[in-house]
């Protein structure tokens, strides 16, 4: 069934064109990513999807009767509601239902109320919507639902938007960065939800790892041209590079029969017979191939790094805290030449503030940080880009030089270094609030780069950069002989420079892993297995629950949980089944293994939980 259909869509802004007569379709339950490089389009093509923004020609056809669901990368709310107000639509019967629910539990004395609240559930069959809101909420770190949407930041937003789409529960989901400003655990959360929901989505995202989880077909923009291919990242890959050396080996076989071909147009006199005509438009066409070009340009880093002497960084007995909330409790470390740090913890145990305090941006409680004469500090943040709209792109980097010495001696002029940054001639004069927010982002870094760093510190560094981008990005990195401290929600980014981790697990409590994220998070997994085991043998075994001989039947609350138990422990029942058979079915992928046996173990605690207590309230059913 096909959910949506693109044809002959064409879009350009004056002679700049963006996507020409491009078509595709899109069937229900496909899970599709839309890749492209900065600024050729990507926003612009979502927002002629959500009806936005309109295009030169084509059609966009949604098919009749079906919800679509959006989030935006910048979602744009009512500063003045609460966040209960814009997550929970009041003409909807079930929202209608579990607020009346919710109502009535927290009066459990109105008997009345309570059983028009039961009745209304049944009917319009909420406990589950019920259940899948505080799913969602609980996993996005969303609790205060009371709260002022003008008093949350940028991250805190986007939470509430993904959220509000997929407590909605579209047929159709449109999503625009979902992974930005999510910590990697509410990340791998909804790698599951959205794999395992029946779901049909189109998404944007420079995440590699949810890439190649979720999606099962993903659709290039390149050169104007839209390339299609059925299968997750790792094929696209695979297919892209064939496809690449398709046109290559085509290309030149075009040029070697050219050559040969205009030997002959240029022997051949004017008046030619029928065959000779129709070999004359055959070498247009061949002429045609042959000078086709292929943008390959891809980002250039070859900045120069200052020395770093024997002494770096050393942080001594440090203590910090902000009243009850503790960031670090007597941590201690001395940095040595080529550390490649990560940083991994829920959002607000206090990663950032860390990096401030290695900058010296804020102070200590108590113990000490010194700094080596030798280091120069690199500091990318989300909070860092804050560039004057009005300002032309090569201006911006003339503010820091003119001229911009690289390594082994050379040097380059500001606009030959934007050149290489993938910014073109046509576009150093361009104001910088024109440009994309990737494009954004790949100028900020280069104005960090360009004071030749020997410390990088690297706060979110991929959200907004396209996939080559973010290529290049880690090849420049892995090379890069200084410093490195990165937090970052990308996974892959991490996996593929890091060598150990500080994992800030609460409480001041800072954890040195060695490993990746990868390797911390199958070390992590096992431990939970390995815990839950071992309460399992060590729990005493409980007396058998006596019931109180002066009770004789329930009281009404305990007649709705005991009809509610009975809904719930047949629910378990199957999912107990359908993990079971999972397991049995012998998972190869060992991540998913250890996902599946968790899931299993979590369930099944649940269904003897749930059991105990209906046996408990059966005895007076």
């Amino acid at each position: 069934m096909n959910y949506l259909s693109v044809e002959n869509l064409t879009k350009s802004f004056g002679i700049r064109v963006l996507f020409n007569d491009i078509t595709f379709g899109i069937e229900k339950g496909q899970k599709v990513a839309f890749i492209a490089k900065n600024g050729t389009g990507k926003s612009t093509f979502l927002n002629i999807l959500a009806g936005k923004e309109g295009y030169d020609s084509g059609n966009v056809v949604f098919r009749k009767g079906i919800k679509v669901g959006i989030l935006d990368q910048m979602p744009n709310f009512n500063e003045s509601s609460s966040i209960s107000e814009v997550l929970f639509d009041a003409e909807s019967d079930q929202i209608k239902a579990i607020l009346a629910y919710e109502k009535a539990i927290a009066n459990p004395d109105d008997n009345e109320k309570m059983q028009i609240a039961f009745e209304q559930m049944d009917l319009l069959n909420a406990w589950d919507y019920e259940i899948r809101i505080k799913q969602v909420l609980g996993q996005l770190n969303i609790h205060d639902l009371n709260q002022n949407v003008g008093e949350l930041s940028g991250g805190q937003k986007k939470r509430i938007a993904l959220a509000q789409v997929l407590i909605d529960e579209p047929d159709f989901i449109i999503l625009d960065e979902p992974t930005n400003h999510l910590d990697i655990e509410m990340i791998e959360w909804l790698e599951g939800y959205l794999t395992k929901e029946n779901m049909t989505i189109l998404m944007v995202t420079h995440d590699r790892y949810f890439l190649e989880r979720v999606c099962n077909e993903i659709i290039e923009l390149d050169d104007e041209t839209l390339y299609k291919y059925k299968g997750n990242y790792s094929y696209y890959l695979e297919k892209k590079q064939e496809r690449e050396e398709v046109f290559e080996a085509n290309v030149d076989k075009a040029k070697n029969l050219f050559r040969k071909e205009l030997e002959w147009m240029r022997r051949q006199p004017k008046a030619r017979g029928t065959k000779a005509k129709s070999r004359e438009d055959a070498f247009y066409k061949t002429k045609e191939v042959a000078h086709q070009r292929k943008d390959n340009s891809k980002v250039s880093m070859e900045v120069n790094m200052s020395r770093l002497g024997s002494k770096i960084l050393e942080i001594h007995h440090a203590q910090k805290a902000f009243d009850d909330l503790k960031i670090l409790d007597d941590f201690n470390y001395v940095f040595k030449k080529r550390e490649r740090v990560g940083i991994v913890g829920k959002n607000g145990v206090g990663k950032t503030t860390f990096l401030d305090i290695v900058l010296g941006k804020q102070q200590l409680d108590s113990g000490r940080i010194e700094h080596g004469e030798t280091v120069v500090f690199g500091y990318y943040t989300q909070k860092g880009m804050n560039f004057k709209d009005d300002k032309k792109v090569i201006e911006t980097i003339k503010d820091i030089a003119e001229v911009i010495p690289l390594a082994k001696g050379k040097s380059l002029t500001a606009a030959q270094l934007l050149e290489k940054f993938l910014f073109p001639k046509h576009m150093h004069y361009n104001q910088v609030g024109k440009l994309s927010g990737g494009e954004k982002r790949r100028l900020y870094l280069l104005t960090i780069l360009i004071t030749n760093p020997n410390f990088l510190i690297l706060d979110e560094p991929t959200n907004d950069l396209d996939i080559l981008t973010l290529n290049v990005l880690e090849d420049f990195l892995v090379d890069f002989q200084g410093c490195l401290i990165i937090v970052t929600h990308d996974r892959y980014f991490m996996d593929k420079l890091v060598d150990h981790l500080f994992v800030f697990e609460g409480e001041g409590k800072v954890k040195d892993f060695l490993g990746n994220y990868n390797d911390y998070r199958l070390n992590y997994k096992g431990k939970e297995v390995k815990e839950k085991a071992a309460k399992k043998e060590v729990k005493e075994v409980k007396e058998e629950a006596k019931p109180d001989q002066s009770k004789t039947k329930l009281s009404y609350k305990e007649k709705l949980e005991f009809e509610q138990l009975e809904k719930d422990l047949e629910t378990l029942e199957v999912k107990k089944e359908e993990l079971a058979s999972l397991l049995n079915n012998n998972i190869s992928d060992h991540e998913e293994l250890m996902k599946t046996t968790k899931e299993l173990g979590d369930v099944t605690t649940e269904l003897d939980k749930k059991t105990d207590r209906w046996l408990t309230l059966s005895e007076f059913a």
